[in-house]
């Protein structure tokens, strides 16, 4: 990735130096990486709004709304991940990391693989079939 913004869904105050969240849905913050020229240049976060079951898009279009282009994800259910694709937000996948700065320097070089309709998580709409 050369240019854009970044979201990942993070525990406690996040940053380049926090601890992702397991699943976007239930981070405490959303932490922002601005790249430019494949070199991250600035870093910010932004607090998770409550949502009920089923109010999935309140997240997706929050960060549509950040100008977010990409989204590092270790769990996302199904009906939130159509959202940002139709929302033209591409989310990557890495279940095995917890630390965000090295998810990010891999996202940036081009080495995270876009999630796959097999790796959503079950519940809010899980079980759907391909999107």
């Amino acid at each position: 990735m050369e240019n854009g913004r970044i979201a990942i869904p993070s525990n406690g105050e996040g940053g380049l130096d926090g601890q992702r969240s397991g699943h976007f849905g239930h981070c405490d913050v959303f932490t922002f990486i601005d790249v430019e020229d494949g070199t991250i240049k600035n870093i910010t976060t932004l607090p998770n709004p409550d949502h009920v079951q089923g109010g999935c898009m309140i997240p997706v279009n929050l960060l549509a709304e950040h100008k977010v282009n990409a989204l590092i994800v270790g769990g996302i259910g199904m009906r939130p991940l159509m959202g940002f694709r139709e929302v033209g937000i591409k989310v990557y996948h890495d279940a095995e990391r917890p630390d965000i700065r090295p998810v990010v320097e891999d996202l940036i070089s081009g080495k995270l693989p876009i999630i796959a309709d097999n790796q959503v998580c079950g519940g809010s709409g899980g079980g759907m079939g391909p999107a």
